[in-house]
């Protein structure tokens, strides 16, 4: 278990609505190790994206354990949780979210900016870090002068930047064309050829038969946990 990146038991989510207590996740077992690229897809309802939120630590659990990176987080105050967010997950967002107005490289040196990294490391990190998606080139353009492609690059760059223990992705291909989406579920190969642990969100079979792992949900549990072969995409980026 000490090369577990994620470690979930029992891990349960409940809403109120109403008088009624809707059960999104109903005890999930998941353990995803170090270096590992998962895919965790199900239909729209099935519980997918509360996993999500709870993986993110952008939610906290109604029952259970979650342990990220052998922190022990169900429990962790709001501020722990940003700290966490911060240093430990790199996001990356179907809509992007980057800040219309700054630079490619101003975009990823926001979570150091937040880390308190000095300005001189962070610009040389925010910089190699563009250089790992190839866009060290654009790094002085601005969103509005990127392509949908190069946009969602930033995103996994700024994700990248912190040198996190988890790539997050939700539907990261969802606003880009099929040639775009191929282009960007390659360079999340490479990532993972480089040794990041990724897990990628999706409700789309064929973005994650790109990973090396499915995980299927639903109605709140695990329905599927499959292994799966990759054939080899090289020439491809």
């Amino acid at each position: 278990m000490s090369d577990a990146v994620i470690r979930t038991e029992g891990l349960t989510r409940s809403f109120s609505m109403g008088t009624t207590t809707v059960q999104a996740l109903r005890g999930i077992d998941l353990t995803i190790q170090r270096g590992e690229y998962v895919a965790i897809m199900g239909p729209s309802g099935s519980g997918k994206s509360t996993l999500m939120n709870l993986i993110g630590c952008l939610d906290t659990p109604t029952e259970g354990e979650y342990h990220l990176n052998g922190t022990a987080v169900a429990q962790l105050a709001e501020h722990e949780l940003a700290r966490i967010r911060n240093k430990e997950i790199g996001f990356v967002f179907q809509s992007f979210n980057l800040l219309a107005r700054a630079t490619a490289l101003r975009n990823v040196e926001l979570p150091l900016i937040y880390g308190g990294v000095a300005p001189r490391e962070r610009r040389e990190r925010a910089a190699e870090a563009l250089r790992e998606v190839d866009l060290i080139d654009r790094m002085d353009h601005r969103p509005n002068e990127l392509s949908g492609g190069q946009r969602q690059r930033v995103s996994i760059a700024r994700a990248l930047v912190t040198k996190p223990a988890l790539l997050l992705a939700d539907e990261p291909t969802g606003n880009l064309d099929s040639k775009t989406s191929y282009e960007i579920m390659g360079l999340f190969q490479r990532l993972h050829e480089a040794g990041n642990t990724i897990i990628v969100v999706t409700h789309e079979r064929e973005i994650a038969d790109h990973a090396r792992r499915i995980v299927t949900i639903r109605d709140g549990l695990v329905a599927n946990d499959e292994r799966n072969i990759v054939p080899s995409r090289s020439g491809t980026e």
